[in-house]
């Protein structure tokens, strides 16, 4: 529930203070603790070692012991039940704690309930968070700005913003964190305007100067996409730190533009800056992108001399190496590194089956089985390509076994995975382990319905393929390019005239696609004119192939058969004198049938 009007903007009375004071901190100035301070100092230690469901089991027997806490007790107690697992949306202990600090008489207490507020923000709980804050007799700028972070937290940027006008109308100056919370909602909900007016509340309130403030702006315009303003408000900002850099290197990365990656690396090595590991990540992500083997080494020798090592930094190493045909490197940094992160295992994974090595892939997953590492969706996902890729369906059974036996299903982001899956029992020869799987994805996103109208375009399904689109069309699934050319395909290959008359819409769909197309998708307009003796749209689409495959003798056959379709024959004779010319000649074709239940 947000704060109402009549609560959330009246006049707050004199503040009290947001954390303990240092002589409270100590619990007591005689050389003996008091109980209670005893058992917080316990609390604090396991908080700070990480250990936050040790900090409650302390507190438990706090509890069973008879002793009260205090007024540092129960704040440690949010912090802790903040930091354990639970589902988005469900109290858990936060809410234990609630009930405890309530019942211990703390219910006014600002430091709890800003303790309090901030653990229901960490829980994605707007609604609980604002109760607490209504019923609070005093708030400060932490408090405010915790509920701000709670609505912010679950993409409520109007209620975010009207609390932080709020805010300013009860006279509490929004502070640093407090914009650039709201700063980084708008970011997330792509509200240009929003930032625009809260870069204006910096500038006039002073607080553009502060660098979480002028980082906050400048990942709000890179992800705006208005880099030209960021570059402006980086060259121009008294103050940079290794965060400010890290944002434009990272945003001229996702642009692939390598030379300013590598110009604003030197740049800022040069004003004494020192390098992050997340900027040798984005830098060697760039350099693995565009395969730039000798930059690469020298980034890696920098950071082995910085002693700049975390488990991201590694993985991202190892998939360097591998890209640029150094899997040999990959490996060795595989097996110095794979203790420290499951990332180094990903990468590894990911590597093997860049090079093709795809056995290797799943001896990889067996030894981490054995290891203290649970496989991610990611590794199962390469998993399954490598079967796709072998034909070893059923390896690829027993680990579709091995997901369903763990849970995987019911995890929110392995649409991906369990799009790979339709896709090896289709390869397989398995149309309806492939339908079944299809049907059994809860959030089917565009590559999960063009992948099933490809399993049944290649098994000669075209009727199944045919009613998959409407029923994707009705359900308010956009189709792109893949889509439309996989059921041209079908169509094609069965013969149905009548369903794939409308060639030259697959004209139009082919420009309008966001990425380059390939010669797949131009190969399988130039078989469906073939088909349908469309000379015309024929000949375009064996330019574009011609283009980007000149050397290709099969699309020169396909191109001659679509000519001879429609009786152009002096075409067919220039065509066949063309492969004359450039020693073109078609090759026997012939079929390799492997056991399915081998690698």
């Amino acid at each position: 529930m947000a704060p109402n009007s009549s609560s959330a903007f009246r006049r707050a009375p004199a503040l009290l203070p947001t954390s303990p004071p240092t002589l409270r901190a100590s619990t007591t100035t005689s050389s003996s603790p008091s109980p209670a301070g005893r058992w917080t100092a316990a609390i604090r230690d396991r908080l700070d070692s990480g250990l936050p469901a040790a900090a409650v089991s302390v507190f438990a027997a706090m509890l069973r012991a008879g002793t009260r806490p205090d007024g540092y007790t129960l704040p440690l107690l949010n912090r802790a039940a903040a930091s354990l697992p639970a589902r988005r949306g469900e109290a858990g202990l936060v809410g234990a704690a609630h009930s405890v600090g309530v019942r211990a008489g703390f219910a006014a207490d600002i430091y709890f309930c800003n303790t309090l507020l901030d653990a229901y923000a960490r829980r994605g709980m707007a609604a609980r968070a604002g109760k607490v804050f209504d019923g609070m007799p005093a708030r400060d700028v932490v408090s405010w700005t915790s509920l701000v972070s709670a609505h912010a937290g679950v993409g409520d940027v109007r209620e975010a913003s009207r609390l932080f006008s709020g805010m300013r109308v009860d006279d509490c100056a929004p502070s640093a964190v407090t914009l650039a919370v709201v700063l980084r909602a708008c970011t997330a909900k792509e509200d240009i305007a929003g930032g625009r007016q809260l870069h204006c509340y910096a500038v006039k309130s002073g607080l553009s100067d502060d660098l979480l403030v002028i980082n906050s702006i400048l990942t709000h315009l890179c992800r705006m996409h208005a880099l030209n303003d960021a570059v402006a408000l980086f060259e121009q900002s008294p103050r940079r730190d290794a965060v400010s850099w890290n944002i434009m290197i990272s945003e001229y990365s996702s642009e692939g533009n390598i030379c300013k990656v590598t110009d604003m690396y030197h740049r800022m090595r040069t004003e004494e800056v020192c390098p992050s590991c997340q900027t040798l990540t984005t830098v060697v992500g760039t350099f693995s992108k565009y395969k730039c083997l000798p930059e690469g080494e020298k980034l890696h020798s920098l950071a082995i001399r910085s002693g700049l090592s975390d488990a991201i930094l590694v993985a991202s190493f190892v998939d360097f190496y591998a890209k640029c045909g150094r899997l040999d490197s990959s490996v060795q940094l595989f097996e110095e590194f794979s203790e420290t992160g499951s990332c180094i295992w990903s990468a590894m994974n990911w590597g093997f089956i860049y090079c093709g090595q795809f056995t290797e892939v799943i001896h990889l997953f067996g030894r981490m089985l054995k290891s203290p590492f649970t496989p991610s969706v990611d590794m199962l996902q390469g998993l399954i390509i490598s079967y796709k890729e072998l034909g070893a369906l059923r390896l690829g059974k027993a680990t579709h076994g091995y997901m369903i036996r763990n849970n995987y299903d019911a995890q929110s982001d392995n649409s991906a995975l369990e799009t790979s899956i339709v896709k090896l029992y289709a390869s397989c020869g398995s149309i309806n382990f492939a339908q079944r799987q299809f049907d059994s994805i809860d959030k089917k996103d565009i590559v999960a319905w063009s992948s099933m109208i490809e399993a049944y375009a290649i098994h000669g399904y075209a009727m199944e393929a045919l009613a998959l689109f409407h029923r994707m069309v009705d359900e308010g699934v956009r189709p792109n390019g893949v889509t439309f050319l996989n059921l041209l395909s079908a169509c094609s290959h069965s013969g149905l005239v009548s369903e794939a008359r409308k060639l030259d819409g697959a004209l139009q769909v082919i420009s309008d696609m966001n990425v380059m197309p390939d010669g797949r998708i131009w190969g399988a307009l130039l078989a469906s004119c073939r088909t349908h003796s469309n000379s015309k749209l024929a000949s375009y689409a064996a330019e574009k192939l011609m283009e980007l495959e000149p050397g290709n003798v099969g699309y020169h056959v396909v191109f001659s058969n679509a000519q001879a379709g429609s009786d152009r024959w002096d075409e067919v004779e220039s065509i066949r004198s063309s492969m004359v010319e450039m020693d073109l000649q078609k090759l026997p074709a012939w079929t390799c049938v492997a056991e399915t239940g081998s690698p």
